[in-house]
C-alpha cells in the first residue's frame, strides 16, 4: 500500500517537473531559442506533424530564428503554421526558408509574459 502510494506520488513529480522545464524552455529571454517553435505543429500531407520533424531550425542571429523545411512544397504549411500560432511574431518567407525576428524584450512585454 505505502510503495504504491510512493509510486504514484513519485510519477506525478516526475510529471510536474517535466511541465515546469518545458514551460521555462519556452520563457522568453530577449534571445531566439528553437524551443519557441517546438509545440507547433505543420498540417503535412493531411497529418499534424511537429515542426522539428519537417525543418530545420537554426538561430543566426540572437534575436532571429531561421526555419528551413527539408521540403519546399511545406514551406507555405509552414508559415500558416507560425501565424495561426501565439508566438506574436510575422514570419518573413524569402520562398526558400522562413525567418523569424523577435523584437527586443521590453519591461511592457515582459509583464505580458509574466
Amino acid at each position: 500500500m505505502i510503495d504504491e502510494t510512493l509510486l504514484e506520488a513519485m510519477e506525478k513529480m516526475d510529471k510536474a517537473v517535466e511541465h515546469t522545464q518545458h514551460q521555462f524552455s519556452t520563457v522568453r529571454t530577449g534571445r531566439a531559442t528553437p524551443s519557441l517553435v517546438e509545440r507547433i505543429t505543420v498540417e503535412y500531407y493531411g497529418a499534424p506533424v511537429p515542426l522539428q520533424q519537417i525543418a530545420s531550425i537554426s538561430v543566426p542571429e540572437a534575436r532571429q530564428l531561421l526555419i528551413k523545411p527539408h521540403d519546399r512544397g511545406s514551406l507555405e504549411a509552414v508559415e500558416k503554421a507560425i501565424r495561426d500560432s501565439d508566438l506574436g511574431v510575422a514570419p518573413n518567407n524569402d520562398g526558400i526558408s522562413i525567418r523569424l525576428s523577435l523584437p527586443q524584450l521590453t519591461e511592457e512585454r515582459r509583464r505580458e509574459y509574466v
